[in-house]
C-alpha cells in the first residue's frame, strides 16, 4: 500500500530575522527546520513523490519542499542549506520579476516599513500590512498593481532572483515550476489572458533552465477564489503534470494532481513548528506511523 505526501512551502529565507515578516525563517531556523523533518519524514524531489505515488510505490511519510515566487534569497540563502544537507526543493518561479522586478506586496510592505517608528508598534504595522494586502489583493491585476506602486515604495535593494540563479538552482539538480509570468489572480482574469500569462511563464523558465516545466502553482492557490476548474484545463492543455495550491491536506493515491494540498511553516520555533506539522497529518487523517 502506496504512502501520503506533505508538501511544504517557503516564500523566502532570510539573513536574518525580519519583524515584518514574521513567517518568514532566517537561515539558521530552516536548516533547523530540515533538519527535524529529516528525523521525521523520507524528503524527495517533488517530482519523483509524484513518479511513486503513479506507481503505488510511495513511501510513508514522504515530505517534499516547494519555495514560491522568486525570491533571491532563495538561490543565495536557501539553496546552501538544501545542499549541505543533501536535500532538494522544487522553485515555483513568477518570471515578470526576474532581474530588478517587485512583486506588489513588497511594495506595500516596504512602505509600512519607512513609517515613523514612534508613531506605530509593530503590531499596527503588521495589521496595516495585513489590510492593505486584502483590500489590494483581489483588484483587476493592472490596478492592483497601480494601486500597490502609488501606496509603496520600492525596496532599497533588488529582492528577486535574475535568470541566472534560476539556471543555478537547476545546474544544483533542484526543480523548476511555473507560477506564472506576472503573478494574477487567475480567477480575476479574463481566460485567454490567464492561458497567455502561464504559457509566458512556462516558456520563459523553460528558456533559463534549459528542460521542460511541467509542475505549476496557483498564484495565492486557493480554490474557488483564486482559480478554478478550466485553469487545471489550461494547464493540461499546456503540458503541465501536475499544479499546487495552497489548500492545507496530505497528497495520496486518487488525489486530484492539479489541485494539490500544501502546508506553509509559518512556526519558526522547533517545538512549534514540528507540532504544526503534525497536527496538518492528524487533520486528514494521516498520523498513524507519524513518529519521530
Amino acid at each position: 500500500m502506496t504512502g501520503d505526501l506533505s508538501i511544504l512551502i517557503y516564500h523566502r529565507v532570510l539573513d536574518q530575522r525580519d519583524p515584518l515578516l514574521p513567517g518568514a525563517p532566517d537561515q539558521r531556523t530552516f536548516a533547523r527546520h530540515l533538519r527535524l523533518l529529516r528525523r521525521c519524514f523520507r524528503i524527495l524531489p517533488l517530482e519523483l513523490a509524484l513518479d511513486l505515488i503513479a506507481q503505488d510505490k510511495l513511501p510513508a511519510r514522504t515530505l517534499a519542499i516547494t519555495f514560491d515566487d522568486g525570491y533571491a534569497d532563495n538561490a543565495e540563502l536557501a539553496l546552501p542549506v538544501l545542499r549541505s544537507l543533501g536535500m532538494h526543493a522544487t522553485f515555483f518561479i513568477a518570471t515578470a520579476y526576474l532581474d530588478g522586478g517587485c512583486m506588489w506586496n513588497d511594495h506595500v510592505i516596504e512602505q509600512v516599513r519607512r513609517l515613523p517608528a514612534q508613531q506605530y508598534t509593530l503590531a499596527q504595522r503588521l495589521q496595516l500590512i495585513d489590510d492593505i494586502l486584502a483590500r489590494l489583493k483581489y483588484l483587476p491585476f493592472a490596478e492592483r498593481q497601480q494601486r500597490a506602486i502609488e501606496l509603496g515604495a520600492t525596496p532599497l535593494r533588488p529582492l528577486m532572483m535574475t535568470g541566472a540563479q534560476v539556471g543555478q538552482l537547476a545546474a544544483a539538480g533542484m526543480g523548476i515550476g511555473a507560477h506564472t509570468h506576472r503573478h494574477p489572480i487567475l480567477a480575476c482574469m479574463d481566460d485567454h489572458e490567464a492561458a497567455r500569462d502561464i504559457a509566458t511563464g512556462k516558456a520563459l523558465l523553460e528558456q533559463l533552465c534549459g528542460q521542460p516545466v511541467t509542475l505549476f502553482a496557483y498564484p495565492n492557490g486557493r480554490p474557488g477564489a483564486d482559480y478554478r476548474p478550466q485553469h487545471a484545463n489550461m494547464l493540461r492543455s499546456l503540458g503541465f503534470r501536475a499544479a499546487l495550491s495552497t489548500s492545507a491536506g496530505i497528497t495520496r493515491p486518487g488525489s486530484d494532481l492539479f489541485q494539490l494540498a500544501r502546508y506553509t511553516p509559518w512556526q519558526t520555533g522547533s517545538a512549534r513548528f514540528l507540532l504544526a506539522m503534525l497536527l496538518n497529518r492528524y487533520r486528514t487523517g494521516a498520523l498513524h506511523g507519524a513518529s519521530c
